[in-house]
């Protein structure tokens, strides 16, 4: 299964786009602001555009089973989770059904559906996810 996070919207703070699920739309993601390459601030800096598997493994920080964003250069532990601004992340992904200027909503019920689809899925395939900017 491909997922995809296309991104759209980009603030000093924030960057906000859409996650594609098998080519339909479910939500809104909330990440850090996206830097020139080569550039990272320490959680302050959304990971770099490309391709990674995803897998859902236990997470020490969140004391819980998580989907983790695998091999991302420069980054580790980057997880997909639950929150609402650029202060809740440090380079993860954030997951919401409503958003604002550098706020996303609805936050812990879109990543509890997301991980309830992404667990089914991964019982019977691999998973990726692509990230990558609007082509406008």
């Amino acid at each position: 299964m491909n997922l995809k996070i296309i991104r759209k919207e980009f603030t000093e703070i924030s960057t906000i786009g859409d996650l594609f699920f098998g080519g339909g739309y479910f939500c809104h993601t909330l990440e850090d602001c996206v830097r020139e390459k080569g550039v990272k601030v320490d959680g302050k800096t959304a990971i770099p555009e490309g391709r990674y598997g995803l897998i859902i493994d236990q997470s020490a920080r969140f004391k819980r089973a998580m989907p983790h964003i695998l091999d991302v250069p420069g980054f580790e532990g980057i997880r997909i989770h639950a929150g609402n601004t650029a202060e809740n992340t440090e380079g993860c992904p954030l997951l919401g059904f409503q958003k604002g200027k550098d706020w996303i909503g609805e936050s812990r019920l879109a990543f509890n559906q997301f991980f309830d689809k992404l667990h089914e899925i991964l019982i019977h395939e691999e998973c990726w996810i692509t990230i990558e900017r609007e082509v406008v």
